[in-house]
């Protein structure tokens, strides 16, 4: 038995199903001329690519790589920067009814080698020589890749040596190509247009997954098209055309969320500024975004910035940002302001919110939140300050919006309602499941793994637990996977404790651990910076190494006291009963995160036995004490 299910709420607008991803294109070009849609990051700002310039050049792109000689439904590898090449270079296979197969940039050559031979890519698209260097230590291994595209070249002198076969065109020769070796370009175009189906396969994005080699999701046109129309479909106030809206993009195009709200963005006309993560802070009093997506960490590490920074203040300043910040932490988007607390609000405004808003440029209306869950009372903070936060959830899967908070029905700690057209229930064990036009064709070349979570009657299994609210609001408690029962026959949920301690700006990610165990404990990674701000505020000597300022009973006594406040209100079982401090980092580097920043647990588990071990010693020490280098302690 599952529950009922859910949908959109009465009051949304239709499902607009039956478009192409080109389709979006041309509606966008009909309706506006936006002088400055696409814009370029360059050292010296960024170059803008009107509208109907970006229509060119991918029709110009689709002409070229058919006249290489690619058919329908060819593979095309795409190791790419998230930038307007992207944009181009991805809309021009789509135009061509080409298949993109995007490559994560931080994944092992050896997992990009896979990805690649298992879509049975064809040619390979790059950014610049970097990446081509990137693709060279691979290449030799995957005889069907003929042609590489280089998007910026550079001097050619700068090329690796590449094998003999492999042809190397830059995007320039290849668009060129299109101009030239077409009599009728406008007639082609039409025809490929023609032959495209809503149901055909646009893309297959490989999921990098926490466990095995990665599996490709095949999403078609109208899986993504529908999602772009209906998600911002319901957002009142969303201003179209050159003078609406401007986007600041910092997420990879290589992961389904930005793609999806690139091409939202893009048929409403509005411009988009591309931006490195790295540049984001640079970035933001410059563009003066309206509107950006994000993930929570990126979220949290402001906040983190914005305490850190009140901490360094002295005097009346320091008490006017200690009290703007107790003002905002006691917001509550449900609730009506009541008359003493609205005159506080109005003067921390003035004195301090507008100071925050700064931060993210002046301007921001909506940071559109996805990847991970935000935590409530962050998202109060910066409702506080007027910048509403509207939190999606979906998976690759599902193109990949499942459901979000609409701005006027906003209802921190929850996902929101679901899309129009989607359909949610909840299963008898706790398992979210699916259904619309938004989810996957299936995965490719995997029969097997499409049967593990595809249910006859179109139902996908989502893998997350969750449940709805009395007012029908999605809440997601938990990976299903991540689930693991205690000696006391006790099921755990780890992720409510490790968001509560990872939303404290002193904890970089939390693991919580304890399967088959007879209590829980933590793994924290501290946020280095963080440790060093609380050690100078302390006098305890910054500059000292981190492994050192780790042992300090002042510094293990904050972490304590947050997983303490994180204990707060949990069944008795599913506390956290000691800690490990642990001075590394985990990223997609060291393979402990995925490249959509989510940990691997498994590997986290085998990297840091010994210390999970030394957790559970039971020679009768308390306090706290070291192991190797990590300081462990009771909480």
């Amino acid at each position: 038995m599952s529950g009922p299910i859910h949908a959109a709420p009465p009051d949304a607008g239709p499902c607009v199903r039956g478009r192409t991803i080109p389709d979006l294109l041309y509606e966008a070009t009909d309706a506006y001329e936006n002088p400055q849609a696409l814009n370029q990051p360059t050292e010296e700002g960024w170059v803008p690519m009107s509208l109907d310039r970006f229509r060119q050049r991918a029709e110009e792109t689709a002409l070229g790589l058919r006249a290489l000689g690619l058919t329908r439904g060819t593979k095309v590898a795409l190791l790419l920067e998230s930038d307007v090449h992207y944009c181009v270079v991805d809309m021009g296979c789509l135009i061509g009814g080409l298949i993109d197969v995007p490559l994560y940039l931080s994944s092992a050559p050896e997992q990009m080698q896979y990805v690649v031979d298992h879509a049975g890519a064809e040619v390979l698209v790059v950014s610049n020589p970097k990446r081509l260097d990137q693709a060279a230590a691979w290449l030799p291994n995957l005889p069907r890749i003929e042609t590489v595209i280089v998007c910026d070249p550079g001097p050619e002198a700068d090329r690796p040596d590449l094998p003999d076969r492999v042809t190397v065109k830059t995007l320039g020769a290849v668009q060129e190509l299109g101009r030239s070796e077409v009599e009728d370009p406008s007639a082609v175009i039409a025809g490929l247009r023609a032959e495209l189906d809503p149901h055909d396969l646009a893309t297959i994005i490989y999921t990098s997954g926490t466990t095995g080699q990665p599996k490709g999701v095949m999403l078609s046109h109208e899986n993504i098209s529908s999602n772009a129309i209906t998600s911002i479909a319901e957002i009142d106030d969303f201003e179209t055309g050159p003078e609406g809206e401007v986007a600041l993009s910092f997420l990879p195009l290589t992961h389904v969320f930005a793609r999806m709200l690139q091409y939202a963005y893009m048929m409403r006309g509005i411009s988009i500024y591309f931006v490195h993560p790295d540049d984001l802070v640079d970035a933001l009093p410059k563009v003066r975004p309206t509107v950006f997506a994000s993930v929570p960490r990126v979220l949290e590490k402001v906040y983190a910035g914005i305490k850190k920074k009140i901490m360094g203040m002295q005097g009346l300043q320091k008490r006017i940002g200690e009290w703007g910040l107790q003002v905002a932490q006691a917001y509550d988007t449900t609730q009506s302001m009541s008359p003493l607390y609205a005159l506080k609000h109005a003067a921390a405004d003035r004195l301090v919110f507008r100071k925050w808003r700064a931060a993210f440029g002046g301007r921001v209306k909506y940071i559109v939140v996805g990847g991970a869950a935000l935590q409530s009372d962050l998202a109060n903070l910066l409702a506080a300050a007027d910048v509403t936060t509207v939190q999606g959830y979906g998976l690759t899967e599902t193109s990949p919006v499942i459901s979000y908070t609409r701005p006027q029905r906003n209802k921190p700690g929850t996902v929101g309602e679901p899309l129009p057209g989607v359909e949610v229930k909840i299963a008898e064990d706790g398992e979210i499941l699916t259904r619309g036009p938004h989810v996957m064709q299936g995965y490719y070349k995997a029969p097997d793994e499409t049967d593990a979570v595809m249910e006859e009657d179109g139902w996908l299994r989502t893998g997350d637990i969750g449940e709805f609210d009395a007012d029908g609001f999605l809440k997601i408690t938990d990976r299903k996977k991540a689930l693991f029962k205690l000696s006391t026959g006790k099921y755990v949920m780890p992720q409510p404790m490790e968001n509560r301690m990872g939303s404290d700006p002193l904890v970089d990610n939390a693991v919580v651990v304890g399967s088959d165990r007879k209590f829980c404990a933590a793994l924290l990674f501290p946020a280095q910076d963080q440790v060093r701000a609380l050690a100078d505020e302390r006098g305890l000597g910054a500059e000292r190494d981190i492994e050192d300022l780790l042992t300090e009973p002042h510094i293990v006594d904050a972490y304590r006291s947050i997983t303490q406040g994180a204990n707060d209100g949990m069944e008795p079982w599913s506390t956290v009963k000691r800690l490990a401090l642990i001075p590394d980092e985990l990223t997609v580097e060291s393979d402990l995160m995925t490249p959509t920043m989510k940990i691997r647990r498994p590997k986290v588990r085998t990297a840091y036995a010994d210390e999970i071990e030394a957790l559970y010693d039971d020679d009768g020490r308390t306090g706290q004490w070291a192991d190797e280098g990590t300081v462990l302690a009771e909480v």
